[in-house]
C-alpha cells in the first residue's frame, strides 16, 4: 500500500505565494513520473506539473512561469513553488504519483489540499 499525503495549502492573497508538498511512503521501490493537478469547482481536474524520475518537467501553458515542481528522490517527495497567485488558480490541489512497487507501476493520488487566492 503507497499513501501520498500533501500539505501546504491555504489561504494566499493575489500575487502572492504558497508552496505545496506531497510525500509518498509504502513499500515504494521508486517512483516514476510525480505530478500535480488541481480541480476547481464545476471544472474538470487539470494537469498542473509534472516530473518525471529524471527531473524532466512538463507544466500546464496556465502556470508556466509562475508554477515550479521539483521532487527529492531519495525521500519521495515532490513540491509545487506556486508564485504570482491569480485569482483563476484556487482549487483543491491533487499529488499524484506513479509508484513501483515489487515491479509493478501503480497510479496513486493524494487527498488533496486546498488552495484559495483573495483578490
Amino acid at each position: 500500500q503507497v499513501q501520498l499525503v500533501e500539505s501546504g495549502g491555504g489561504l494566499v492573497q493575489a500575487g502572492g505565494s504558497l508552496r505545496l508538498s506531497c510525500a509518498a511512503s509504502g513499500n515504494i521501490v521508486r517512483i516514476n513520473a510525480m505530478d500535480w493537478y488541481r480541480q476547481a469547482p464545476g471544472k474538470q481536474r487539470e494537469m498542473v506539473a509534472t516530473i518525471t524520475s529524471g527531473g524532466s518537467t512538463n507544466y500546464a501553458d496556465s502556470v508556466k512561469g509562475r508554477f515550479t515542481i521539483s521532487r527529492d528522490n531519495a525521500k519521495n517527495t515532490v513540491d509545487l513553488q506556486m508564485n504570482s497567485l491569480k485569482p483563476e488558480d484556487p482549487a483543491v490541489y491533487y499529488c499524484h504519483a506513479y509508484p513501483v512497487v515489487a515491479g509493478l507501476e501503480y497510479s496513486y493520488w493524494g487527498q488533496g489540499t486546498q488552495v484559495t487566492v483573495s483578490s
